[in-house]
């Protein structure tokens, strides 16, 4: 009897072992196509169309959430008193990146519609007497962490973006912006050695996010302490993850890619073989010729917090392009890269001010990692 069952066991699994081959066969001889996606442009017509939305939104001054800790009735002011610079586009942050994307879009496309208009907006907004209020509102008692580190990296994208605009206005906006910029890198030097933990979140306290920006200024602007310390901490924080879970990716509301931003992060501070053995450990189906993540899906435009879901399909189009960058061998990363640009760039102009007061900057910036 005992022999009999043995016998029985044998032959299921060869006849199992037999199946298993019949289906890796099937699935060599009809591979699933790969599906090439249209190659997303920042042509001249798309910088137009983008402008739009931070021309509507930089001195749009309500409805606005000021993210505010009130010290007491002195500090009840509106917006525009308090963030003379920056008061409009919703919050802080956003009406920073929509200067940044205005200087962006004039840097790249000199026949921009309303060039001059444009200019001169940035120099009232960003004048020595606005940025001087901005400083003496993040030097208050309470505002310390104001804007950490979400807002902090914009301010410095701003900053690397004007010192590299070789322009004559240019030079006169980063001149004006600088006492906020150097504040800025001074909360960074003292913020970084007491974090002891990354955040990991998908929305504005990433801390992967906050150091690639940083870290870009850092090299433009030559700042070798800043540029140390972050490429230690990246270090510190990141060296030793692996098997990142991007299936479990994105949260309802993250319109930043942890697993994505962590990986252009590291991208940035490992020499390339460092980083090609880490990107191993850390997300090895990117290896994957036929690596595919399907994109944040937006279920209602005109909720604030679920139209986040575009700026995740930015976030991840602008890291697996950053991944890419360089590294022929993971070229196919740059079809799923475009697949999310181009599911999210047909609405976000013309929506509702949910979105539209945010969203251009991260096309643009999305853009801008297609064409590099």
């Amino acid at each position: 009897m005992k022999n009999k069952i043995i016998l029985i066991l044998l032959v299921l699994g060869f006849n199992c072992n037999n199946q298993k081959e019949k289906e890796v066969d099937v699935t060599e001889a009809n591979p699933k196509p790969l599906e090439i996606v249209e190659v997303p442009q920042l042509n001249l017509e798309q910088a137009n169309r983008l402008a739009t939305l931070p021309i509507h939104c930089i001195n749009t001054e309500y409805p606005n959430k000021l993210g505010q800790v009130l010290g007491g009735n002195d500090d009840l002011k509106s917006p525009q008193e308090l963030h003379p610079a920056f008061y409009g586009c919703f919050d802080w942050h956003s009406a920073v990146h929509g200067h940044w994307s205005l200087v962006k879009l004039l840097k790249e496309f000199p026949e921009l519609n309303n060039r001059e208009e444009v200019i001169q907006k940035l120099l009232a907004n960003i004048s020595k007497e606005n940025i001087e209020q901005e400083v003496i509102y993040f030097t208050g008692k309470h505002n310390t962490s104001y804007e950490r580190t979400y807002g902090w990296a914009w301010l410095l994208k701003l900053a690397e973006e004007l010192h590299t605009w070789n322009h004559p206005e240019a030079k006169i906006l980063e001149e004006n912006l600088q006492p906020l910029t150097d504040l800025i890198v001074e909360r960074y030097l003292e913020f970084l050695p007491k974090l002891n933990y990354p955040i990991r979140v998908g929305e504005h306290p990433n801390t992967a996010f906050g150091l690639s920006f940083a870290y870009d200024y850092a090299l433009a602007a030559e700042n070798t302490q800043l540029q140390t310390l972050i490429e230690n901490r990246a270090k510190e924080f990141y060296s030793e993850d692996q098997d990142c879970p991007l299936e479990w990716e994105p949260s309802g509301f993250d319109f930043l890619s942890p697993c994505l931003e962590e990986a252009a992060l590291m991208k940035r501070v490992l020499p390339k073989e460092e980083f090609l053995s880490w990107v191993n450990d850390f997300l090895p189906a990117l290896n994957n010729k036929d690596f595919n993540i399907e994109v944040g899906k937006v279920s209602d435009r005109t909720d604030g917090k679920l139209v986040h879901l575009d700026g995740v399909n930015f976030s991840r189009a602008w890291s697996l392009n950053y991944i890419a960058k360089n590294l022929p061998e993971f070229n196919h990363l740059q079809n799923l890269a475009n697949k999310h640009i181009n599911y999210s760039l047909p609405s976000i102009v013309g929506d509702s001010y949910e979105g539209g007061h945010w969203l251009g900057s991260f096309a643009i910036y999305a853009l801008n990692s297609v064409s590099n």
